[in-house]
């Protein structure tokens, strides 16, 4: 069976996607984009996302995501920033000051007047281009930074990918992701490189999402866990929706530390394991858990190297908890400095900030972030707080806030979608946890806030936490010294 994209409104062999592809390439050149120029895509996932995304890489264009969503004047200085030739954008986003911009449907019109070509797709251009795909950091823990990758180390992590994974022809992808950030992005590419299919999907939709699996027969899900866990809700609720994703043979997360008890409840509800991987936009993909060794993040890809070491750097046995710290052939060129140069990466090893272990098999466990912080005579992880506070039956954020008694106060959010009390999940959260880790107030929300890319909106968290303080209650929430 032929490869397809199916969108909402359109379906489309590989063949067709990839003359609108090639017509768009056209006119894009008689707008003045050649190899080399820099043109950003702020667009939403769509079967003209993945047409111009195609035309550009082959044109040998450099390709600079920016969420859909982004502010206007955030994506101005991206723009400015990157030295944007042009801007490709949907008509409902914001808009992108300073470069000359272009609509995708006005492009896609264009391309339509077209005649057809026998030209094949071609990426020996763009693969060779320093800063082939420019993405940014979401800025969660301060200013947002360019990071820039040549074309080859792209493609060569995605076949990487293909080959650990064992994506085949047959498969359908259903990417319940934004294509404008390393995850979905690499899901799109994916397909195209395997000769596999790809839904395009409202993933804000899910009951949509899940209809058109079924309709498409879909093979392959990837979200992130908080998408997952809406999954789980929908499915719970809706029964007979499962139906619909009866043909799946796999179901992939990350983006964030997999919660192991939303986790184990995924695979009774869905039959499969819920299998986690772990990558980073610097790096690419990493390490992922198969079918056959739903083991943590599972096996490091051939070719990469995960260490798990000390502050000083010093390797750490296994099991011992530690920050990883990685080394591949698919590593990024370097950061976009202010005037739009590359600043190159200049360490053999990246040390992405997270904390995890490696198990005597291999298998790679992250745990979360690096951040800690000082309680009580203790110095504390967060991450590792919250994975442990999931076994209460619910998600946890943990926030940490200044203290001058204790050195640091702990703010648990609990996301439950029936708001029980409190009270209710201290007990719970108490039970699992030493004292000196426990929460200072717990405060239970229906749904945590996330960010464009499914992703918990970190900053948003923040603000409810400080919110939620209240002066005075804080003495009766607070912790017994």
């Amino acid at each position: 069976m032929p490869a397809k994209f199916l969108s909402m409104d359109s379906v489309q062999t590989r063949s067709q996607l990839q003359g609108t592809a090639l017509r768009v390439a056209d006119v894009l050149r008689e707008r003045g984009v050649s190899a080399g120029d820099r043109v950003v895509l702020k667009a939403g996932n769509s079967a003209g996302f993945v047409a111009v995304l195609l035309g550009l890489m082959h044109i040998g264009a450099s390709v600079a995501l920016l969420d859909q969503l982004q502010r206007a004047e955030e994506s101005g200085r991206a723009a400015a920033q990157a030295r944007a030739r042009l801007a490709v954008v949907d008509d409902d986003a914001p808009e992108v000051p300073g470069p000359p911009r272009l609509f995708v449907y006005e492009l896609l019109a264009a391309a339509a007047e077209r005649r057809p070509t026998d030209e094949q797709i071609r990426f020996d251009t763009w693969e060779r281009l320093p800063d082939a795909l420019i993405t940014w950091s979401s800025g969660s823990t301060g200013e947002p930074k360019g990071i820039v990758k040549s074309g080859r180390p792209v493609l060569r992590n995605l076949r990487r990918t293909i080959e650990f994974m064992r994506y085949r022809a047959d498969d359908v992808l259903l990417p319940l992701l934004p294509f404008s950030h390393q995850y979905g992005l690499s899901l799109l590419l994916i397909a195209w490189l395997a000769d596999a299919s790809l839904v395009v999907a409202p993933y804000r939709r899910l009951d949509r999402a899940v209809r058109m699996a079924g309709q498409a027969g879909v093979t392959v899900v990837d979200a992130t866990p908080a998408t997952h866990r809406s999954l789980l809700n929908l499915v719970e609720r809706r029964p007979e929706l499962a139906a619909d994703l009866s043909g799946v043979r796999m179901y992939c997360t990350g983006g964030a530390p997999l919660d192991q008890s939303a986790a184990a409840r995924f695979a009774t509800v869905f039959g499969r394991p819920l299998l986690d991987g772990y990558g980073s936009t610097e790096m690419g993909n990493i390490a992922a858990a198969l079918p056959e060794n739903p083991v943590g993040a599972g096996q490091v890809f051939p070719g990469v190297v995960v260490r798990i070491t000390d502050d000083a750097a010093l390797p750490l046995p296994p099991g011992a908890i530690g920050e990883l710290r990685i080394r591949t052939p698919d590593a990024f060129s370097g950061y976009l400095s202010p005037g739009g140069e590359i600043v190159p990466a200049v360490s053999e090893w990246y040390s992405p900030g997270d904390l995890g272990s490696m198990d005597g098999d291999g298998n790679l466990f992250v745990l979360g972030r690096k951040s800690a912080v000082h309680r009580m005579g203790y110095t504390l992880y967060p991450d590792i707080i919250e994975r442990k506070a999931a076994e209460c039956g619910a998600p946890v954020q943990v926030v940490p806030q200044p203290d001058e008694r204790l050195g640091s106060r702990l703010v648990f959010l609990v996301e439950d979608p029936e708001e029980r009390a409190s009270r209710y999940w201290r007990e719970r959260i108490c039970e699992l946890l030493p004292a000196y880790e426990q929460p200072n107030k717990v405060v239970v929300v229906g749904k945590f806030p996330l960010n464009h890319n499914g992703k918990t909106d970190t900053r948003r968290i923040l603000r409810l936490a400080d919110s939620a303080v209240d002066e005075r209650t804080e003495a009766a929430d607070a912790l017994s010294g």
